[in-house]
């Protein structure tokens, strides 16, 4: 059985001011910076985003609701009106857990999605299949596969994301063993939350910038069906307000500079006896080179837990030294950047090229 009926959710959803049911964004809402996950930002993110998401949601209730997602939404949604969950209170989860290795060390999310300006085709599909790339990941040593379900931008649906909960899922008895899966859809409801974890998907990324007064009822919603929220933030005070909130995983989008984010995590406010995951994202640099593998030690270095990569793990195509999981390897290796080469400190020559083919050796 489905529930076809949008009008359902009209009244599971009450009064609550993130329902996505009220189907016409006022055009007082204001205009939230972009975001980005990718080397490519996801522009005027705002009213315009909103609508277009919502008629998404529209869409999909209208092609009704799956059983295993309507019982998800109802846990949820009795958790935020009984008011049970406590973020403040909240332990590492295994998302966070993946994410967080020992002091000096930087774990990998790997991010895929259809649509990418960082190879010429623009078309990740066209080159690497998913079926592939999901194991490659794992194989080589990535700690989350993130997908981006928003089909206009990462040119990805649900049913990838669905696609690689399965791939993981089927190397449960394998060595090594699955990793998380993480929705990378512009979330702006909680039934784009219940979908994600009637799937299995492990977290999912709520955008500060996008969702304001929106956030700690969808980081509670997040926490009621078991997963767990990473926090998309652009500056400092939005990581502090995030923090404030209950978020335990930040992820510092939108910034070039990577001493620009390594500033936004210093002296940040955690409280006591709490554990906080600080992500970075990686964008991809407008050069051949691979400077982003040096990013990702500078930030390892500066006190970042993970780092976020997408359109960099696919620049060089099908180039055999230089496949995304030759990349999270080098990201991943003990290089450091006092010992590099002239050439790689300065972001000349072959730059991070040549750690590459040591690495891979």
């Amino acid at each position: 059985m489905k529930y076809s009926s949008p009008f359902f959710l009209l009244l599971a959803a009450g009064s609550t001011a993130s329902s996505v049911w009220a189907f016409v964004p006022s055009d007082a809402q204001r205009y939230a910076k972009s975001r980005a996950f990718a080397s490519v930002p996801l522009n005027a993110i705002g009213a315009l985003a909103k609508k277009a998401k919502q008629a998404d949601l529209r869409k999909y209730v209208e092609g009704g609701i799956e059983d295993s997602v309507m019982e998800k939404y109802n846990v949820l949604k009795e958790a935020l009106e009984k008011d049970t969950i406590d973020l403040n209170l909240s332990t590492p989860g295994p998302l966070q857990q993946a994410l967080t290795k020992r002091k000096g060390t930087i774990t990998i999310i790997a991010e895929f999605r259809r649509k990418n300006d960082a190879i010429e085709a623009g078309y990740i599909a066209d080159i690497y299949d998913p079926e592939m790339l999901s194991p490659a990941f794992r194989e080589y040593g990535a700690s989350a596969v993130a997908v981006m379900a928003d089909e206009r931008m990462g040119g990805c649906t649900y049913k990838d994301l669905a696609d690689f909960v399965e791939e993981q899922r089927r190397a449960k008895n394998e060595v090594p063993g699955p990793i998380a899966v993480i929705n990378n859809d512009l979330i702006i409801d909680e039934l784009q939350i219940a979908r994600s974890a009637a799937m299995g998907v492990t977290g999912c990324v709520l955008t500060l910038d996008v969702l304001g007064d929106q956030l700690e009822t969808l980081l509670k919603a997040t926490k009621a069906v078991d997963m767990e929220p990473i926090v998309a933030v652009s500056n400092k005070e939005e990581a502090q307000q995030a923090i404030d909130l209950g978020a335990r995983i930040i992820l510092i989008v939108c910034l070039e500079d990577v001493e620009a984010k390594a500033e936004i995590i210093t002296d940040l406010s955690i409280p006591d006896g709490q554990q906080v995951c600080m992500l970075a994202n990686i964008l991809t640099r407008k050069n051949q080179q691979l400077q982003e593998i040096e990013d990702a030690w500078f930030l390892r270095d500066k006190g970042f837990n993970s780092v976020w990569v997408g359109d960099a793990l696919y620049k060089a195509g099908q180039d055999a030294n230089e496949h995304p999981g030759a990349v999270i390897k080098a990201m991943r290796s003990k290089s450091s950047l006092k010992w590099a080469s002239p050439k790689a400190r300065t972001g000349k020559g072959e730059g991070a090229r040549e750690y590459l083919g040591d690495i891979m050796m």
